[in-house]
């Protein structure tokens, strides 16, 4: 998160655009390094036959080895189009060009790209669309749980909606607000028997 909070404040002091990217399906495109092997789904079993297995070539959702695998194809990928890892953070990628700089921070599908090279953020959003199936969700609006609104004031940066989803999800929609969780003028210190 620091890392999302260090290009958000350079997105807005230096009037950067940001951009956000998610990758479909992503740990279906990364490349197993070992072999594994899974039991057969329900309905492909031979009747009377036991033991038979699948191998499989590529990362499925529940792999442990999938986010690694998803990961290190990603990085690949993002090497082989000049960009290099930060020294700081190995889930942000940059690359310096003609002066300028493009930056790119991933957590596992979702992406913000940032930078001055307006040109190469165009290019890096037709390659990794040739290298992956990538939704382009346009200016950046909710990452990680987090809401970005950009004024001309600056960025705001809410978790209404996170917020809001979890009540939803717990059914505490309707409970009432309560200024504190705690009983008033409560004094806390430590008891010694």
């Amino acid at each position: 998160m620091n890392t999302v909070k260090v290009l958000l404040s350079l997105a807005i002091n230096l009037d950067w655009t940001l951009r956000q990217f998610d990758v479909k399906n992503a740990f279906l495109h990364g490349e197993l390094e070992e072999e594994v092997y899974m039991s057969l789904p329900p309905g492909y079993r031979v009747t009377g036959e036991t033991g038979n297995v699948c191998k499989l070539k590529k990362a499925l959702y529940g792999l442990k080895q999938s986010p690694r695998a998803w990961f290190g194809r990603f990085t690949t990928a993002m090497k082989k189009f000049g960009y290099r890892h930060a020294n700081t953070d190995h889930t942000l990628f940059i690359k310096h060009r003609a002066g300028k700089v493009t930056l790119l921070s991933v957590y596992v599908d979702d992406m913000i790209v940032t930078g001055d090279d307006t040109v190469e953020i165009e290019e890096l959003q037709k390659r990794l669309a040739s290298e992956f199936e990538k939704k382009d969700l346009g200016s950046l609006k909710y990452f990680l749980g987090v809401e970005v609104t950009r004024s001309k004031h600056g960025l705001f940066l809410s978790q209404k909606k996170y917020v809001m989803d979890l009540l939803a999800d717990t059914g505490m929609l309707d409970c009432k607000p309560a200024d504190t969780p705690i009983v008033e003028n409560h004094k806390l210190g430590v008891y010694v028997d």
